[in-house]
């Protein structure tokens, strides 16, 4: 059997399975679909049926005899076909899916109709028990999935398929193309379908396919002019995307509005942005003796630098001490761990505990910690 150059990889990854193996990859495929859930869904359900069926059967020892070889090497093919199927409704691009939406549900019509046609014609079914094997089978007849768009697909694929897109198709547009991106910006995100649509009309072109090829190229231009060229002049989006990428700026402190600082500056804010370790071991107080020695004797005047650090001034002389200021410390040095490890360092020794906190504060000052209490104040 000879694929498409595009899904070679594909079927590398499916390469040697047997009936039911590709069925459960149909089955795990479908969970992951990004359009036509409803119809993988589906689809995979109709196959459970079938591999329902096929798992009454010795499949290995069946394969070792001509008769019954053929028939399963060419349900396996068709398996793999479905595979793909399945599968592109996740990988392949967002808006080349939705163009090709009948398409695509027509696939699905003939995928099913081709596996259950070659079930009928594979002998062994007659080793198994003949009225399990006829009432499963009818079983199987009887599920005639209906495959179909929704509403929401068909009024965006014939947004797509339109010549002019006006600014609430294009927004529309956007909106969706988001949300099958999570964690994109747009721009990002039309880049990838820019990419998965030229890879598409590549294959397209190689199998002479030139009605998908026009319409291909179609998306193409939608990607770089329709939708990127009408967005900028949108001011509803435009509010939109400055919030989302705020949003983006606090989550992964990409510093996109404050571009304009130096790279030393930007290089301290993103270090303090991100989970930390310690500067020094719990165990390694030896490397400071006289305060270890200190904390030993007095661990109030130790503990009262810790305190006046983690709770940015508000207590300095304090003598209570618990393992929530451990915490607060963490937090302000953006700090990996958990209070369950914050109490077994105190349980372990409290005293090395301290020593540790007031060394970080030490280094966390020399390196220039300093900046990120600031930040840590002006956040509270």
């Amino acid at each position: 059997m000879v694929f498409p150059v595009g899904d070679v990889a594909t079927v590398a990854q499916i390469a040697g399975l047997d009936s039911l193996k590709l069925i459960a990859a149909v089955a795990a495929a479908a969970k992951n679909a990004r359009m036509h859930k409803k119809n993988c869904r589906n689809f995979a359900q109709h196959l459970k049926l079938i591999g329902n069926l096929l798992e009454k059967l010795r499949l290995s020892e069946l394969k070792e005899h001509p008769e019954t070889s053929e028939p399963l090497e060419r349900l396996e093919e068709a398996l793999r076909k479905a595979y793909i199927l399945v599968n592109s409704c996740k990988n392949k691009s967002y808006l080349y899916l939705l163009a090709m939406g009948w398409n695509i549900v027509n696939q699905f019509k003939l995928r099913q109709a081709e596996i259950d046609r070659l079930l009928q014609i594979i002998p062994l079914i007659s080793l198994v028990d003949n009225n399990r094997a006829k009432r499963e089978l009818r079983e199987i007849q009887r599920d005639q999935k209906e495959y179909t768009l929704d509403e929401d697909e068909l009024r965006l694929q014939e947004t797509v398929l339109k010549p002019d897109l006006s600014v609430n198709e294009s927004r529309e547009l956007r909106r969706n193309l988001s949300r099958n991106y999570p964690g994109l910006a747009l721009e990002e995100a039309l880049r990838k379908e820019n990419k998965k649509l030229k890879k598409e009309l590549q294959k397209m072109q190689s199998l002479m396919e030139e009605d998908q090829c026009d319409v291909i190229r179609r998306l193409i231009d939608i990607t770089e002019t329709d939708v990127k060229g009408t967005y900028e002049k949108d001011p509803d989006y435009m509010k939109e995307a400055k919030k989302y990428e705020q949003s983006n700026y606090e989550q992964s402190n990409s510093d996109a509005y404050t571009y304009q600082e130096s790279h030393k500056s930007n290089e301290t804010a993103s270090k303090s942005w991100q989970l930390q370790d310690w500067h020094h071991d719990l165990y390694g107080c030896c490397g400071s003796p006289l305060l270890c020695v200190g904390t030993f004797l007095c661990p109030c005047c130790t503990f009262a630098t810790v305190a006046a650090t983690a709770t940015n001034g508000i207590m300095r002389d304090c003598c209570f001490y618990t393992c929530c200021f451990r915490r607060k410390l963490r937090k302000l040095y953006n700090i990996e761990g958990g209070s369950c490890d914050d109490c077994w360092a105190h349980f372990l020794c409290f005293c090395c505990a301290l020593v540790q906190e007031a060394r970080e504060i030490k280094a966390r000052e020399r390196d220039g910690g300093q900046d990120c209490k600031n930040k840590a104040s002006k956040r509270r």
